[in-house]
């Protein structure tokens, strides 16, 4: 570092293109060394481009990228890391049954004699613990650890393999609020010890917490630089959307109506054989939005497949539309299931949601090509879906505006734009939906958030699986939290707030008037989840 004013990372008129489409726009980004530099934009802005090319996932088109002000040209992540840039993916990069010393050393063991190379790499590592303050199970397998801890373990490999620029691309995702806290105390340490950070979350409030400075980009154009201290959120995201960002629909009160979908003691196995639901009982009333809490892999993903006709149940029963669909002896069927009223929008998108070799026209009618509106005697009505599709695209705001394009080639965000409108527009009497604006821009969010209020003023109810617990406290008319399979407690979302709800999610159980401590374990004391919350979503 050549000063404290020094730019770590610059771009210079930094473009790429994908056929017509300029996902980036000339953009010249100058991030200081040894700061937390935040980047921020909507859902196709470009900034997962922009990061791929800090990262030598993409070759630019043209421009410049300098890092320590000397010209450099990536290949591949390679070339980065050997310059000094790590970056530490959403979706973690860990070969789970390894351990945390072998996810580190993988492709930099530097000898033929594993053995050998795994106790140099062990002296390296207890040196970086002891400098920037980890305390990790090196020999345990990733696959037993908590999203927190694996968080750390990617931010170690990327220190270990030489990262003076570390980028953290949407961090917080998955995180309990306690993690959350963790990840922010650990990214002040690293900026102490003169580490370059770029930070880039949808979170403003984070942006406001942790960064020093911050870009903004909108269309694929870098539209403006600020000093952290001297913005505010409302402003960053009026400078995101270009407009100002406002809730439309305001909550109406309900009266308590008709129990819609009842569980009963529901339990069942997942896909390896394990329990992963344990007497689950809860109900969904009518104009009523229930909201479930917790840390990825505690029985959510489960839950949501019980619901929908996915996966059949061990125990219990339970009742939509006062019908039994699920029983240990009987399971009803997804299809049958949308014809009595239920949608359902799947938490893995691109793996139940959508079919990404697919145009986003014809994903548009997934789960109801077979339906009048879409079909006649087995024939689809093609301008019948294009001009859905049409009208999908501009309520939603979905960029690029082609429906012909295979939905692959969306963000994650517009493509979450998609698969909601395709459920919200038959007006479902039952809408099931699993982490309902993850990895979507703030204007996209208060859009599903408002439509999410539309169905329940409408009277319809809504089970809400999500890892944000701001979103849970701002839709949730009642929030129960998950913990190894149980729900750990329910309570009125007036009565809750993120301590209570974060240390229900580490396996504190909810008593009559407080949150009771109950026996946790972990794995490397750094972490106080419960074992089977340290299981991989």
């Amino acid at each position: 570092m050549t000063g404290k004013t020094s730019l770590a990372i610059e771009t210079r008129d930094l473009s790429k293109r994908f056929g017509d489409v300029r996902a980036n726009d000339q953009i010249s980004l100058r991030v200081k060394a040894g700061t937390v530099h935040g980047i921020v934009g909507e859902n196709g802005a470009g900034k997962s481009t922009l990061l791929k090319m800090l990262f030598g996932f993409y070759a630019p088109n043209s421009g410049d990228i300098l890092v320590n002000g000397e010209h450099v040209s990536f290949v591949n992540p390679a070339d980065a890391m050997a310059r000094g840039v790590g970056m530490v993916h959403q979706h973690f990069m860990l070969v789970e049954p390894f351990t945390v010393l072998e996810n580190i050393i993988l492709g930099a063991e530097g000898s033929h004699n594993l053995d050998q190379a795994k106790a140099k790499a062990r002296a390296a590592l207890v040196e970086l613990e002891e400098k920037f303050g980890f305390d990790l199970p090196l020999d345990e397998p990733v696959e037993h650890l908590a999203v927190g801890v694996r968080q750390r373990a990617e931010i170690l490999k990327a220190l270990y393999k030489g990262a003076e620029i570390l980028i953290l691309d949407e961090p917080t995702a998955v995180l309990t609020p306690q993690e959350c806290e963790q990840l922010f105390a650990l990214v002040k340490l690293l900026k102490e010890q003169g580490k370059t950070i770029l930070f880039v979350t949808h979170k403003l409030h984070e942006i406001m917490a942790v960064t020093d400075d911050v870009t903004v980009i909108r269309a694929g154009k870098l539209v403006a630089r600020r000093v952290t201290a001297q913005t505010s959120s409302a402003e960053l995201a009026e400078l995101m959307v270009g407009s100002v960002v406002v809730r439309e629909v305001a909550r109406e009160k309900h009266a308590d109506d008709a129990e819609r979908l009842i569980l009963s003691g529901v339990s069942c196995f997942n896909s390896q054989g394990q329990k992963a639901l344990k007497a689950v009982s809860f109900e969904v009333r009518d104009g009523e939005v229930l909201g479930i809490a917790g840390v990825a892999g505690n029985g959510q993903t489960e839950l949501l497949e019980v619901v929908t006709g996915l996966r059949q149940i061990s125990d219990g029963e339970i009742r939509f539309a006062g019908e039994t669909t699920n029983s240990p002896s009987h399971m009803q069927d997804p299809i049958a299931l949308r014809r009595m009223g239920m949608a359902h929008v799947a938490e893995d998108r691109l793996k139940t949601g959508v079919v990404e070799t697919m145009s986003a026209r014809e994903n548009i009618i997934l789960g109801y090509q077979r339906e009048p509106d879409f079909s006649a005697h087995g024939v689809l009505k093609l301008k019948d879906i294009a001009d859905r599709a049409e009208d999908y695209f501009e309520s939603q705001d979905v960029r690029p505006r082609n429906p012909g394009l295979n939905i692959g080639s969306f963000s994650g965000g517009n493509q979450q734009k998609i698969v909601i409108a395709r459920e919200i527009a038959r007006s479902p009497q039952l809408l099931v939906i699993g982490q309902p604006t993850r990895g979507v821009d703030i204007g996209a969010v208060t859009k599903i958030h408002d439509q999410i209020t539309e169905l329940r003023n409408a009277g319809k109810a809504l089970l809400v699986v999500s890892a944000d617990l701001d979103e849970l406290l701002a839709i949730s008319d009642r929030i129960a939290v998950m913990c190894e399979g149980e729900i750990i407690g329910t309570m009125p979302t007036e009565e809750a707030d993120e301590k209570t709800l974060g240390l229900m999610m580490a396996g504190q159980r909810q008593s009559n008037d407080s949150v009771s401590a109950i026996p946790t374990s972990s794995n490397d004391g750094a972490s106080t989840l419960p074992a089977s919350s340290q299981e991989a979503s």
